[in-house]
């Protein structure tokens, strides 16, 4: 996570610090992917990307093909340090977008135009040619399929070869809460966000992408990589303020994964950094179903679902089969066509990735009940 207003050479050591600490204690030997978000990291300084990039190189091996990506917001400012980016190590970016309407730019609060957006696609595909994400938003207030339609189309004439697709949350406490109950903004209802949805992957689809997961569409193999580490339940290192990571601190001498949440408060994280050389908050052993439950949310989300070999990671007692494939509700599941069972694992059907919710939950619920000995 990167913050504005810090000293930038004290985040920096802090950083390297916490990313040579974290990759020891976790006894990792190998990073396959590093990604910059959270926050605004393209505001931060080039060398501060480049000093975390060597920090990882020197404490682990990091392929020469490893996936680097940053977060952008298509500013002038940030546009302009696109090529020092590159420089330092980045090799793929991911812009946030959000928007093709001036309208809906200024309600999201964000700091760009719909030209700074079309310039900054056009600068960043020069620079990384096939490595350019974009990010956009659906479900704003008063969109409409044909407006949205006409925007994809737009979207999809200046995009390179990979898109993020969000719907708009309304998470409470937050100004859009208040304004969504007392009205003074009007969402779609559900009806129409599903119409939105499905209107975004038939474009998508049209011009050649691939759904690979229920948000990401790639086309031309341009599949990204770092976020295979959630969906797959694989371990991965949470570094900065506000971070989020699973491994096993294997150097601690524990045999027992954990999810570890850094302190969020920018300062108070680089005193304790600078102190015990990172900046955890919490590292909560997790338990077996705990992190079954993990990989059903996280993997289902999937084209490709979970893999058997997968699931016998995290528990080889108990098979999915074994599990849930004899349940009325799952055999329903499976008779009407949203989900798959087979030699390769389980997965939703392209009709189940839009309605996966209910799936999750009574997966879910049969994961406990087995668990409780229900």
């Amino acid at each position: 996570m990167f913050i504005n207003d810090v000293d930038n050479s004290r985040m920096t050591d802090c950083m390297v610090k916490e990313v040579e600490t974290l990759i020891k204690i976790s006894g990792i030997t190998e990073i396959k992917s590093v990604y910059f978000g959270g926050g605004t990291p393209s505001l931060a300084e080039s060398g501060m990307i480049a000093s975390v990039i060597q920090a990882v190189q020197s404490s682990a091996t990091l392929p020469k093909n490893a996936e680097i990506t940053l977060e952008a917001n298509p500013t002038t400012t940030e546009r302009a340090k696109l090529k020092e980016f590159k420089d330092a190590g980045v090799n793929r970016l991911s812009i946030g977008v959000q928007s093709l309407y001036k309208k809906d730019l200024e309600f999201l609060g964000r700091q760009h135009s719909v030209e700074d957006a079309i310039r900054c696609i056009s600068d960043a595909k020069d620079l990384y040619p096939g490595g350019v994400s974009i990010d956009i938003i659906f479900g704003r207030p008063n969109q409409t399929v044909e407006k949205w339609n006409k925007e994809l189309q737009q979207l999809l004439s200046l995009c390179d070869d990979h898109v993020s697709l969000y719907q708009l949350t309304v998470e409470r406490g937050t100004p859009l809460c208040k304004w969504v109950q007392n009205k003074t903004v009007i969402l779609p209802d559900d009806e129409v966000m599903a119409d939105l949805y499905e209107t975004a992957i038939e474009v998508l689809e049209s011009r050649g992408f691939d759904q690979y997961e229920v948000s990401n569409f790639a086309r031309n193999g341009k599949v990204g990589r770092h976020n295979k580490a959630y969906w797959e339940g694989d371990d991965y290192i949470g570094v900065g303020p506000g971070a989020h990571g699973r491994f096993t601190p294997c150097a601690q001498g524990k045999i027992q994964r954990e999810a570890r949440v850094q302190i969020l408060e920018p300062n108070r994280w680089m005193t304790e950094v600078e102190s015990q050389g990172h900046g955890t908050k919490l590292a909560k052993p997790q338990s077996q179903l705990e992190q079954l439950e993990e990989l059903l949310v996280m993997g289902l989300r999937t084209k490709d679902g979970i893999k058997h070999e997968t699931w016998k990671k995290r528990f080889s007692s108990k098979s999915m089969a074994d599990l849930f494939c004899n349940q009325d509700i799952i055999t329903q599941y499976v008779n009407s066509g949203l989900l798959h069972f087979d030699n390769s694992g389980m997965r939703a059907s392209k009709k189940g990735l839009a309605v996966l919710n209910p799936i999750v939950q009574d997966l879910m619920n049969l994961l406990n009940d087995h668990w409780s000995g229900g």
